[in-house]
């Protein structure tokens, strides 16, 4: 029986460094996430320690409000899974959370990406590479690729992922915080 759901966020900050990306994907969004909450409470992923600093990276809880998100566009995918399921990547993030100092942000691995040649180096990921790894660990999403060689794109064609919302990332908020108070019950997506 599937009765929870994990979010998938996938997004485009708009950073230099998402631009460089972007130049070699080709694709909308370069940087995801993964949440266990549809309000997008608490978000996880492999980025930035500090906003100004792109080469200091790691495990990272995002605020999905502020920073370099509060002008991100985004996709917002769901899929539906089992307690047993939810369960456990709710344990394997945490337990991350729990050391997140002993993990780092996985530079030499997104080479390994762009010559097809995974890098896997121990507790070291780039976003893509974590998401891809968490959603293996939960057996939620049966990913062929290597976590090392998958990108937000590929995540995002997952045939069990089911679009929530696309638009501006405060947009989807705005939303959220309105049904909330129960002033509106249309739907989020703004495809």
């Amino acid at each position: 029986m599937k009765n929870k759901k994990l979010y998938i966020l996938l997004s485009d900050t708009g950073s230099l460094l998402t631009k460089m990306i972007k130049l070699y994907t080709k694709k909308t969004y370069n940087h995801v996430s993964i949440s266990l909450d549809g309000e997008l409470k608490k978000v996880y992923s492999f980025g930035r320690k500090r906003m100004y600093n792109p080469f200091r990276g790691g495990f990272v809880q995002e605020n999905t409000k502020s920073g370099l998100f509060k002008h991100a566009s985004c996709a917002i995918y769901s899929v539906s899974v089992s307690e047993e399921q939810f369960e456990r990547v709710e344990r394997f993030i945490k337990k991350m959370e729990l050391q997140q100092d002993k993990y780092h942000y996985n530079f030499i691995g997104l080479f390994g990406f762009l010559f097809n040649k995974p890098i896997e180096r121990k507790n070291a990921f780039f976003c893509s590479q974590f998401v891809a790894t968490v959603l293996k660990e939960g057996n939620v999403v049966d990913i062929k690729k290597q976590p090392g060689l998958i990108s937000p794109g590929d995540i995002q064609e997952c045939v069990e992922l089911g679009l929530v919302y696309e638009g501006a990332l405060r947009g989807y908020h705005r939303n959220e915080e309105t049904e909330r108070f129960g002033f509106s019950s249309f739907v989020a997506a703004e495809v």
